[in-house]
C-alpha cells in the first residue's frame, strides 16, 4: 500500500519504472484524443468539478489512462469523495503512476501522470480516508472504464 510518503520520495528521487512507454508527437496526440482529453491529458487542464463523466460513477471494472490503456486504479479503490472529481486511494500497481511537484496556481500539490505515456490525470492529496489516507483527485478525461477480464 502507497502512502504519503512514497508518494514524496517517488516525486523527489524518481519514479519507478513503467513496464512499456508510449512517445507519440502532440499531432499525433491531438489525431488520437477527443479535443477535451487533449486539454487534460497533455495540455494539463483540469475539467469541471461534477459535470464529468465518472464522479458519481461506481460501476466495477478498471480505470485506465484514455491515451494509452495503462491500468491506473480498481473501482474497488473509488469513493465518493465530494471533490467533484473521480477520487480513488490507491493507485493499481506502484509503476502505474508519475508523480510530480506542482507549485502552479500559487499552490504546492503533487501533480500525478500515467507513468506509461506522462498524461496528465490529475493530483493526489494526504486526506483521503484510511488506511493509506491517500486521494487521488482525477480528470474523468484522462480516464476509460473497462470491465474486468475473466
Amino acid at each position: 500500500m502507497l502512502r504519503w510518503i512514497d508518494v514524496l520520495t517517488y516525486a523527489k528521487y524518481g519514479n519507478p519504472e513503467p513496464v512499456r512507454r508510449v512517445n507519440l508527437t502532440e499531432e499525433e496526440w491531438a489525431a488520437q484524443l477527443t479535443p477535451a482529453q487533449f486539454r487534460v491529458l497533455r495540455q494539463q487542464h483540469t475539467e469541471p468539478p461534477y459535470r464529468n463523466a465518472y464522479c458519481r460513477s461506481y460501476e466495477p471494472g478498471l480505470y485506465v489512462c484514455a491515451g494509452c490503456g495503462n491500468a491506473l486504479f480498481d473501482s474497488g479503490t473509488k469513493y465518493h469523495a465530494i471533490s467533484g472529481w473521480p477520487s480513488f486511494t490507491q493507485p493499481l500497481a506502484r509503476n502505474a503512476i508519475r508523480y510530480l511537484f506542482d507549485d502552479s496556481h500559487h499552490m504546492q500539490r503533487m501533480e500525478v501522470r500515467c507513468n506509461v505515456c506522462a498524461g496528465h490525470l490529475g493530483h493526489v492529496f494526504p486526506d483521503g480516508p484510511a488506511p493509506s489516507g491517500l486521494r487521488y483527485c482525477i480528470n474523468s478525461e484522462s480516464l476509460s472504464r473497462v470491465e474486468y477480464q475473466a
